[in-house]
C-alpha cells in the first residue's frame, strides 16, 4: 500500500490520479483484448494469415498501450504543453512525408511502414493538436498582444489541408469538430462561432459536389439504393441476429463476411456474439469516461488544464460517437476506430496518449504545484550581467 507520506513521483501520482476515471479506460482497453478475440480471426484466415494473427499484435500493442497511459499521466501541466508542442511539430513533418512516401491503401496515403509497424500520424497529431490549441487560446485570453486565436485557426487550416490530401475525411471531421467545441468552450465571441460554423458548413457543400467518393457516401447514406451499402447493411444484420443476449463467444456469423469486422465494425461484432446488453454496456463505460472527465476538468483552478482536458475528453467522446453511429447506419460511413477497442497500434497508443494527458490535467494537484507551474509559465525570461 502506497503511504500519503510518501513523497515520491508515484505515491503522489497515486494519490492525485481521478482512480475512477483510469479505471474506466483500463475496462475499455481490456474490452478491446476480448473483442478482438471474437472479431479479428475470421479476417486472418481471409487474408491467409494465422488465425490469431490479428489477436497477437493487439496483445502486442496493449503493453506499451498502457505504459503510454500511465506514462503520460505523470506529467506537469507544463511538461503536457512542451510534449505536445514537440508531438506536433514532429507529426507535421510526417503527414508531409506520407504524402510522398507514406504506403498507398485503397487510394489513400496514411500510413509510413516501419518494418512491420505501420506509423498512422493522424492519430498522434490529434491529442497533440488539441492541447497546443488549448494553450494558444488560453495564451490569448491572458495575454491580447499574442494573436493565440489566429494561430489557433491557421494550425486547424494546416492539419486540414494535410488530412484532405491524403485523403482521411474521416479524421479531418473529427478534428474540425473537437477544435469546434474547444473553441465554444474557451469563450470566444459567438460572430467567430458564427463564421467559423459557416466555414465548416461551405466546406462539407464543397466536398460533397467536388470530391466524387465523399458524394457517394453521403448519398448511400441517404439513398441505400443509390450505391454499395454492403458494409453497412451487413452490420446491422449483426445487431438484428445478435438480440439481446448475443449469438455467444465464437458463434458469430455475420462476421466472417464483415470485411474491416476488427478494426471500424467491431461493435457491431459485439452486438451479434454478446448481445446489445454488452452494447449498451460499452455505451455506458464510454458515457462513464466523458463524463467523468468533463465534471473533474471543469474543477480544475487551471484555465490551461481545464480547457486542454476537457478537449481531449471531447475528442475521445466524439470519436466513438462517430464509430458507433456509423455501425448503426445513423451517419455516413467513416474509417473511424472505436477508442480502445478496435485494432490498430496507432490508434491504441495515440488515444492512450491524449487519455494519459487527460489524466495527468485532471490530477488534483495542491495550490502549491499549481502556483509554481503559473510562475514558471509568466517568469521573465534571465537577462545576462
Amino acid at each position: 500500500m502506497v503511504s500519503r507520506a510518501d513523497r515520491s513521483v508515484l505515491s503522489e501520482w497515486w494519490w492525485t490520479v481521478d482512480k475512477p476515471l483510469l479505471a474506466g479506460l483500463i475496462v475499455l482497453l481490456v474490452g478491446g483484448v476480448v473483442l478482438s478475440l471474437a472479431g479479428s480471426p475470421p479476417v486472418a484466415e481471409r487474408l491467409d494469415l494465422d488465425s490469431f494473427h490479428f489477436v497477437k499484435r493487439h496483445l502486442l500493442f496493449f503493453i506499451p498501450t498502457v505504459l503510454i497511459l500511465l506514462g503520460a499521466s505523470l506529467l506537469t501541466p507544463r511538461q503536457v504543453r512542451r510534449v505536445s508542442l514537440i508531438m506536433l511539430v514532429v507529426m507535421i513533418v510526417l503527414l508531409i512525408a506520407t504524402l510522398f512516401v507514406g504506403e498507398e491503401i485503397k487510394g489513400a496515403r496514411r500510413w509510413i511502414n516501419l518494418g512491420s509497424f505501420g506509423l498512422q500520424p493522424s492519430e498522434f497529431i490529434k491529442p497533440a493538436f488539441i492541447v497546443v490549441c488549448a494553450w494558444l487560446f488560453f495564451e490569448n485570453a491572458q495575454r491580447p498582444d499574442i494573436p493565440g486565436n489566429l494561430f489557433a485557426i491557421l494550425l486547424l487550416a494546416i492539419l486540414v489541408a494535410l488530412l484532405v490530401a491524403q485523403p482521411d475525411f474521416g479524421q479531418t471531421i473529427l478534428v474540425t469538430l473537437s477544435w469546434g467545441a474547444l473553441f465554444f468552450m474557451a469563450g470566444l465571441p459567438w460572430i467567430w462561432v458564427a463564421a467559423i460554423s459557416a466555414v465548416a458548413v461551405g466546406g462539407i457543400f464543397f466536398a460533397y459536389s467536388a470530391l466524387p467518393h465523399v458524394g457517394e457516401r453521403i448519398d448511400r447514406f441517404l439513398d441505400p439504393s443509390s450505391g454499395d451499402n454492403y458494409q453497412i447493411e451487413t452490420a446491422l444484420e449483426s445487431f438484428q441476429r445478435g438480440g439481446w443476449l448475443g449469438q455467444g463467444p465464437g458463434e458469430g456469423l455475420v462476421k466472417r463476411v464483415l470485411p474491416d469486422s476488427h478494426t471500424d465494425f467491431i461493435f457491431a461484432v459485439a452486438a451479434e456474439e454478446f448481445g446489445i446488453v454488452i452494447c449498451l454496456t460499452l455505451v455506458l463505460v464510454f458515457g462513464f469516461v466523458v463524463l467523468r472527465g468533463l465534471s473533474h476538468s471543469l474543477g480544475s483552478e487551471d484555465r490551461f488544464s481545464r480547457l486542454a482536458a476537457s478537449g481531449l475528453i471531447v475528442t475521445f467522446g466524439i470519436q466513438s460517437v462517430i464509430n458507433m453511429a456509423v455501425n448503426l447506419n445513423l451517419m455516413p460511413a467513416k474509417g473511424m476506430t472505436l477508442p480502445f477497442i478496435s485494432y490498430g497500434g496507432s490508434s491504441m497508443m495515440a488515444i492512450a496518449f491524449g487519455m494519459g494527458m487527460a489524466l495527468a490535467l485532471t490530477r488534483n494537484r495542491p495550490r502549491a504545484a499549481l502556483s509554481r507551474d503559473r510562475a514558471e509559465r509568466w517568469s521573465p525570461v534571465a537577462r545576462p550581467g
